[in-house]
Formats: structure tokens, sequence, C-alpha cells
């Protein structure tokens, strides 16, 4: 007795069905002034988009100046006056070229004559002369204007040498002192709280490492060194939120009552940290639980949900979850979907009614003595039966799955063994209660109870896994995720509306041109209209989502993934447009007339221009060029920095995303209260007056999250239930696949989802961290009908590069209006940077960085990419980059970490100007300034009240 499974190839996708492209990032907005969705689902006539007023700001962990401590500006100094002096040696030496030519040809005297040759051969190579007294006596006989040069050369010599001499000492004063200074910040406390989740076996060697003061450090500790070193300047000079290494602030645009508009933005420096468990720990838990027959019977059962009757089969999704690598330092579960298909039979017709019509919930152990009692069967012949079930994913066990809801992963799991009202799950709910109490004590601990705690925990967790049954217990590399709030704070709604609103505005018409989804969303809104038509409607949701894989959209992705994307003079190659899309088409030439113009303009653009302005002629006729290919509405996120300088202040636009609630999803349990109401719900309320008339919105959430990047506050009235999912939301709030239809609006040519239900228009939102890549089919696709975008703009794409200088290319700033959306930069080719070489001092070594960084530019401070080069990939094969990394050129301990990230490796290196500067920055805490990042969002007016006639 077994159920016969079907997979004719007419019926099954693949199970890595392609989405949105790897790089579209979920996206979205808290109170998101929303008044539509995406190209061809967005309803029409948005009002023009302005500054919302909730901002996220992203805050360094420590102020800009613990920079400071490890700069060395008295090697900074010695390298200018050295490079002075070499550069007069090397004037007085040409000058010297001739003049000693002619005396060398002018005198008969052998002797003189075999002097002067040496002589001659010392200045051009630059040697200081073994006999100093008879070369400045030489220099007198010869008298006149070549024997004072001559004189004066070998004083600039003597004084070069005592300058490469004063370096050894400055640069072995400057190495001691800032590595004293790095290991007194190896003991702060903010950094080493971030450190013990970010890298814990740094931190917990980082105490030797203070206390071992060695002036010349060995391998093993000059790599910790470097280590070290680039957590601080991560920790000081960057934003990424993660623990106390960058702490995140909601924050509020307010006018200001005096001043110029310029005040500064201020946090506090009482943070507050809100770990959680990392939930592939409980889905592990839950792993064990279900693999033991005993603890499964008690278990409640569910069919895979959205599966249907057709004809002589069940139809029905199958959800396959690999597991990620414990090993890994970041992990995560992943899971595949595909329709699937099996016979009907008496047996599966009699338990598919039984599920059916069930009150209430149906334990696992039930459903085997019923399956047992009606057929006749055995046991252990029922038990088979339906594990093949569960293989095929057609019988489920999700009663212990973790919601993306889940505020506390782990008493929320506690809260799903309790219901099971048996006594083995209270038992293991109350064993939990010793790791919730763990990351309860958490925030409030120091370092070394920190430490405590995390391995107790994970002691804890083993033990657990071990009594469940575990043969090899097993948990994730990082157990404990904490985001950290540094509470709230406000920004000049006035200087930030003039800086920024204008250009976020303009820019936002060009973005469409640059977004790798929209291409996919215009190829699923063409394949609808060649089978359903215009006013076209389908009502078999599912089948869409399987026929469009099968029949375009998998073939679409494989080809334009294998695919060079690049036109052989390095601009946008045309989009693959089987369909014959006009929409297609605008977007290529959209691109192309971008291009074209950026051409134009760097032809004409001096070679040692700092800026490049791309003007509002450019923008308007490249979103003229776009035309209906752009979407009738796009909600944006913007990431930007703002440089305050002398003149007109700049603002630095970082990252962009399409989409609704983005800067805050992640970050909601931060900023609710338990006593009352908080972050989740002043956005819900807020989306709740900007929904557009006739519209709600609905989560996409996946089904159950297996990485914290997901985990957020319920921001909707509405969920999408795909087939395979099971969701937290109460049933009224569910929205099953099968209740929605997509349509065709010829009014507004968009393509949009209703609900039958509620007969009205249905917005997905994916508010998740993870890239949509990773999500299973049916919701990738599905987010092809949201406002989900990821433009990813390259203004130099096509434009060739300036004039080479020893291996070296330079590229101005790009600013639009006060918005730079393009540091200056310099890309270096493989092996010409000034690398350490053996035998080299380390005076010779900084002084050649010093050099090579004013010969070709470079401002003191800069970020740095590595893009590496792996063997293999031919020409041009640069396969990937390193994270930015900040260089400080005043600090030689700063260079030797640059140089152990190039160490052994073929790359190319990317060097961007630091923008905002130090001295430019405008947000500050008791400890000082700080760079800071703004998480903005662009957004239409508010809807208009809602009128009954228009909901339908």
């Amino acid at each position: 007795m077994s159920p016969t499974a079907t997979t004719p190839a007419e019926d099954v996708p693949a199970q890595d069905g392609p989405g949105p492209d790897p790089s579209v990032s979920p996206t979205g907005t808290p109170a998101a002034n929303a008044s539509a969705v995406s190209h061809g689902n967005t309803p029409a006539g948005p009002a023009s988009p302005a500054l919302h007023h909730r901002f996220m700001l992203r805050v360094s962990g420590l102020p800009v100046d613990t920079a400071l401590a490890l700069r060395a500006p008295e090697a900074a100094d010695w390298a200018v006056r050295t490079a002075a002096e070499q550069d007069r040696l090397a004037a007085l030496g040409a000058r010297l070229s001739d003049p000693l030519s002619a005396a060398v040809g002018a005198t008969d005297d052998a002797v003189l004559r075999r002097r002067l040759l040496a002589l001659r051969r010392q200045v051009f190579n630059n040697r200081l002369p073994g006999d100093l007294s008879a070369a400045r006596a030489l220099a007198e006989g010869l008298g006149g204007d070549t024997g004072a040069d001559l004189a004066e050369w070998l004083e600039a010599r003597v004084r070069w040498e005592e300058l490469r001499a004063e370096g050894e000492s400055v640069l072995a004063a400057g190495f001691g002192r800032t590595r004293a200074a790095l290991r007194e910040l190896a003991l702060d406390d903010r950094l080493r709280r971030g450190l013990l989740l970010a890298s814990p076996t740094l931190e917990e060697r980082l105490d030797a490492f203070a206390a071992d003061p060695v002036p010349v450090p060995g391998k093993r500790a000059r790599k910790m060194e470097r280590s070290l070193l680039s957590y601080v300047y991560r920790t000081a000079c960057k934003t990424s939120p993660f623990s106390t290494l960058t702490g995140v602030a909601v924050g509020r645009f307010e006018d200001e009552d005096e001043g110029d508009g310029t005040a500064l933005t201020r946090v506090g420096d009482d943070w507050s940290g809100h770990p959680r468990l990392n939930v592939v720990a409980l889905a592990r838990l839950a792993e064990l639980v279900a693999a033991d027959p005993a603890r499964r019977a008690d278990l409640p059962v569910a069919l895979a949900s959205g599966w249907k009757l057709d004809e002589d089969r069940i139809r029905y999704v199958q959800r396959a979850v690999t597991a990620g690598d414990d090993s890994a330092a970041v992990s995560f579960d992943a899971a595949q979907d595909r329709l699937f298909f099996l016979r009907r039979q008496g047996t599966l017709d009699g338990m598919l009614a039984l599920l059916h019509d069930h009150e209430g919930p149906l334990r696992y152990g039930e459903l085997a003595h019923w399956l047992a009692a009606t057929t006749g069967a055995g046991a252990e012949e029922a038990e088979h039966y339906l594990a093949a079930l569960r293989d095929l994913g057609m019988l489920q066990l999700p009663g212990l799955a973790t919601g993306v809801h889940s505020g506390d992963p782990v008493r929320a799991f506690q809260r799903s063994l309790r219901a099971l009202d048996r006594p083995w799950a209270e038992a293991l709910a109350a064993r939990l209660d010793g790791p919730a109490d763990l990351l309860a004590r958490f925030p409030a601990a120091d370092i070394p109870t920190r430490r405590t705690l995390l391995g107790a925990l994970r002691t804890e967790l083993l033990a657990l896994q071990s009594e469940l049954g575990a043969e090899r217990p097993s948990l994730p590399q990082t157990l404990v995720y904490e985001d950290v709030s540094a509470g709230t704070t406000t920004a000049g709604l006035a200087e930030w509306t003039r800086l920024a609103e204008g250009p976020l505005r303009s820019l936002g018409r060009l973005l469409p041109a640059f977004d790798v989804a929209l291409p996919q969303r215009l190829t699923l809104k063409g394949f609808f209209l060649a089978r359903f038509g215009r006013g076209g409607r389908c009502d078999d949701l599912l089948r869409l989502v399987h026929d469009f894989h099968e029949d375009i959209f998998r073939q679409y992705l494989q080809f334009t993934s294998a695919k060079d994307d690049f036109l052989p003079d390095g601009s946008h190659a045309p989009e693959e447009n089987w369909l014959g899309l006009p929409e297609i088409t605008a977007l290529d030439g959209a691109r192309a007339t971008f291009t074209a113009r950026m051409r134009e303009r760097w032809a004409e653009l001096p070679s040692d221009a700092e800026e490049f302005v791309l003007d509002d002629a450019l923008a308007d006729e490249v979103a003229e060029a776009l035309g209906g290919a752009a979407p009738a509405f796009q909600p944006y996120s913007h990431f930007l920095q703002l440089a305050r300088r002398d003149g007109e202040p700049l603002v630095v636009l970082n990252d962009s995303f399409g989409g609704l609630c983005f800067p805050f999803t992640r970050f909601t349990h931060c900023f609710d209260d338990p006593e009352g109401p908080g972050l989740t719900a002043a956005i819900r309320a807020e989306l709740h007056q900007l929904l557009p008339p006739g519209a709600v919105f609905a989560e996409v959430t996946a089904g159950s999250a297996t990485t914290n990047l997901n985990l957020h506050g319920r921001l909707t009235d509405h969920e999408i239930v795909c087939p395979g999912e099971t969701s937290s939301a109460p049933e009224e709030a569910r929205l099953h696949l099968d209740d929605l239809y997509a349509v065709h609006d010829e009014s507004t040519d968009r393509l949009l989802l209703r609900s039958r239900r509620l007969d009205r228009e249905v917005v997905p939102l994916y508010l998740g961290y993870l890239v949509p890549m990773v999500l299973p089919e049916i919701p990738r696709t599905l987010l092809l009908f949201s406002p989900t975008a990821r433009p990813k703009p390259d203004v130099w794409r096509g434009v060739p590069a300036g004039p080479e200088h020893d291996g070296v290319t330079r590229r101005p700033r790009v600013r639009h209006q006060g918005l730079v959306l393009q540091r200056r930069s310099w890309t270096v080719a493989d092996g010409r940077l000034p690398l350490r070489t053996p035998g080299v001092t380390d005076a010779d070594w900084y002084l050649g960085w010093y050099r090579w960084r004013v010969e070709h530019g470079l401002p003191e401070r800069v970020f740095a990419t590595v893009h590496e080069e792996r063997e293999g990939e031919g020409a041009g094969g640069w396969f990937g980059s390193a994270k930015p990394q900040y260089v400080d050129f005043a600090s030689p301990l700063s260079l030797t970490g640059l140089e152990g990230l190039l160490a052994g490796k073929r790359a190319r290196t990317v060097f961007e100007e630091m923008l905002p500067g130090e001295d430019e920055l405008h947000v500050t805490s008791p400890r000082g300034r700080h760079v800071a990042e703004l998480a903005v969002e662009m957004l239409p007016a508010p809807a208009g009240p809602h009128r009954k006639d228009e909901a339908r």
C-alpha cells in the first residue's frame, strides 16, 4: 500500500524554478506612503513622490575619531619632507647631467676625468659618494654654476640620507604607538560585544593579544592584528548593522525652531541589545521531534495547503527544504517547490475527506490508527504509507514551524509545544526555559558573562538534541543574532528636503532603466497577454505560474544567465525580448541613450575634472525614452549620507531599493514596546491610511522562516498563503492562492492580482531581508506583481576609461544636482600597487606608498575594494570582490591591513574617496562624531478617503 506519484514532464516544473534576478533584494517602507504598485501592477495617476517623515539611522558603533589613534601623523610628515627632498635631488641631478658631461669632455687630466665620471654616475644613480670630502673638493674645484649645483646636490643627498635613517626610527615609533592603541581598542566594550557574535574566536584571544606588547609581532599575531584592525575600522568608519558594531535608530524629519537648519543629529549612548536565537536551531529541534515515532504521533497533521482535485489526480505543490551548512558563519535552510500530482485512489480519497471534514487538528497517531482500521493494514504498513506521503510533501507536520512574525522565536516555540498538551511536549518546553533565560540575561551582561552565557546556551541546546535522539548534535556557527537600538532621533526637515528630495525625485525617473527585475515583470505581462489577451483573466493562478515557468521563464533565465550582458564596448547588451514587447525595446533604448550621452559628455570633460555633472536634460531624455516601460508608480528606499562642507553640502547615494518598508522591517522588534504600541503598530496604521483605493496589501512570507533576517512584526492586514505553506495569521486574514486570480486592466494597462473573497485588488509585499532568489518558485513569481525592485545603476558602464597612468585609471565624482551618484574612484591593475617586497625597509616601503598616492591624486582616506581573478575565468574574469576596506594612508598600520587583503591574489583594486569625510559628519553622540547613513523613503502623497463604491 503506497501512494502512487506521477511526474510527467508536462506536469512537473523544474525544482529550482527561476524567479526575480538573484540580486533583487526584498524591499519596503514603514508607514510607507504607498498609493500604488509597480509596473503594470499599479493604480494610475500617483502624486509626485516626496520625502517620507520617518527614516532609519544606521550609526557606527565607535566614533570616527577612533581612527585617529591608529594614525601616525609623524610618519606622514616624514614622508612629505623626504619626498620633497627626493624631488629636489632629482631636479638637481637632472640639472647637473649635461654640465658634468661637458666637464668630463673638457679635461685632459686622466685622474680628474675618472673622478668626474665616477661622480657623474653617482649623481645619475642617486648614490652618496664614499669619500664625501673629496666630492666636495671636486665641486669646489669645478667652480661656477656647475660647482655650486654639485655642492648643493651633495648637501641634499646627505640630508636625504639622514631623512631615510630618521624614517626608520619614525616608522618604528609609529608602528609601536599605533599597535599599542590597537591593543587598547581591543578592550573596548562596544567593540568586544559585537566581536563576540561576529568573530568569537578572535574575541576570545583579544585579552592575550592586548597584554602582549611585543614591538614586532610574529606571523600569527600579525594576522590577528589585521583582523582586529578591520573590525575596528568597520565599527568606526562604516554602517553595516550587526550587534554593537552598528546601531540603528528610528528618526523623524522635523522642522527646526531656530538656527541655520544644520543642527546635528544626535543619538544617545545608552544602546539596548535585542538578541534572538538563530531560528535554524529551533528547526533542528522540530526535525528531531518529528523523527521520533512516539512524539510524531502527537503532532497535528495537515495536508499541503492549496491541494486540488484534478480529474483522476490530486494536484498540490511539493515543497522540499535543504538544510543549510551549520559550519558556515551565515547559513539558512533553502526551500524549493514544484507542482506535483498523485493518482487518486480509495484510501487517499478517504484520507482527504477525513482531514478536510475533521473538526480541529488531527494528530498523526490518530490518522495512522484510522488508516490501519479503515484498510485492515497493520500499524507498520500504515506508518510506511504516511511516511511516503510526508516524503512526497502531501502530508505535513506544521505545528512546530517558526513563523516570520515570531518576535521571540524561543517563546513561540514553547507555546507551540505546550499547545500539544502532552507530557513530553510540556517537559521539552520547560527545558527551553533555560535557553530562554540565558537569552534574556544577555543584553545586560558584561563581556565575560556574555561569553559564559553563549557557551551555556550552546551546551544546553546540544544536550537537548542528544536527549531527542540526535546521533551527531549540530548547531549553526552563529547561534545568536543581536540587533542594537540607538533609540530615536531627529533630523532637519528643511535641510534634507532642500538637498535630497528634488534630486531623488528626478533620479526616480531613471532608476527603472537599471532595475534588474523590470524585464522579468514585463516578460510575465507579455506572456499573460499572449495567452489571455488584453483585458483577459486567469482564474487558476497556480497553473499560470506553472505554465509561465515551463513555457518560457525557466528557459529565459537559463539563457540570460549564461549569456554576457555586456556588449564588446562595455555597454548594456539588449534584453532578451522573445515576445517582442515594445516596453523592453524602450528599456533597451533608455539604457543606450544614457550611455551615449555619458560618452559624449565624458569626451568633453577636462582630464583633471573632479566632478561629472549629470544634468536635468540628460535625465529628461532618458525618462522620455523609457516611456511606458517605467512603472506608473514605484516607491523607493534610498540609503544616503550627508556631507556638510564649505559651500553647498552634498548628499551621497549608497544604494536604492524599490518597494515598501525595507529600512524598518528587520528592526521592528527593537522598537516595539511590550506594554504598548511600537514601531510595528505605527507602520501598520500608516499603511491603512495610505492604501490605494480598492486594494489591500498582502504579505508574501514564503512559509516558515529559517533565517533571522526574515523575522519582523506583522505589518499588513492580509497574508498570502502559498501552496505548501502554513500561516499564523487569523483565518480571515489569509489569502490562499486559489482565492486569487490574475487580470489585465485595459484602462491602465496593468497586470494585477485580485481576491475573489475580498473583491479587491491585492498588492503582494515581501518584507524579508533575504534576496528573492532563495525563495521558492511561487512566492518569487508573485513578487513580479509587487513593487519589489532592485535598481543597480552603473553610471560608467560602456563609457571608455580615461588614460591609464602606470596601471591606474581614474573617474571623477558623478553628481546629479546635489546628489552624488558615484564617488571619485581609482582603478589599479593587478601588480601595479607599491606592495612590500623582500628586503625593503619600513621607511622605503611607506615612502613608496606615499609617493604612489600623491602621484595618482588619491585622498589620504579612501575605501578599497579588491576584485579577485580566479584561474580559468579567462581575460577579465573578475568573479567578485571583498567588502570595501577602509584605508588610511596616514597610518602605516592601515596599509599593512590592505596588503594582507591582497596577499597571494591576482586582483584589481578600486579605491573610492571617503565621502563624507571625517570633518563633514552630522551625527554625534556623547562619544563624539559618527559615520552614519540614513535610509529614507520617497513615497507618494496619502491616498484619499475610501468610498464603498471604490472597493469594487
